[in-house]
């Protein structure tokens, strides 16, 4: 059985500090709540990648119906580079309802399933590095002539 530790992004020093603690102490992994009016999670634990060794890192959980797939990619990608493998991803929805119409994000749950679903498809493929193209319901992506 693994163990982790888990905690909404404060101030990101400390965030960080609080990962260097928990492996540190053993746990196995250090998770942050992704919140879209607080510190950014995955800046946090790049920092904690920089500062840890061991303990695996990411986040609970990520809403991929508010990012975009592409930048939610590559920003994993980087974070497992700078860990050396050490990233853990969790996608959803995100909560029913955190206040998503205020920001101008989608509220219907069929379609914040949707982007979900498609945004999944679309990160799979960023991540194999290869020309692709996507044509879905909510993304119309043509990189099929990557530099």
């Amino acid at each position: 059985m693994k163990f982790g530790f888990v905690m909404p992004p404060v101030n990101p020093r400390e965030t960080v500090d609080y990962a260097v603690e928990a492996e540190k102490f053993g746990w196995d992994g250090f998770f942050l709540s992704e919140s879209m009016w607080s510190v950014d999670a995955w800046v946090c634990l790049a920092g904690a990648a920089m500062q840890t060794e061991r303990i695996k890192l990411g986040t609970l959980l990520t809403p991929l119906s508010t990012m975009r797939p592409w930048k939610l990619a590559v920003e994993a990608a980087t974070l497992d580079q700078l860990s050396g493998g050490r990233v853990i991803i969790t996608i959803g929805m995100g909560a029913l309802d955190i206040g998503f119409a205020e920001w101008g994000e989608e509220t219907d749950l069929r379609t914040r399933a949707e982007l979900v679903d498609e945004g999944i498809d679309i990160i799979y493929q960023c991540w194999h590095g290869k020309p692709f193209s996507h044509r879905g319901k909510h993304y119309t992506i043509d990189l099929s002539h990557l530099p």
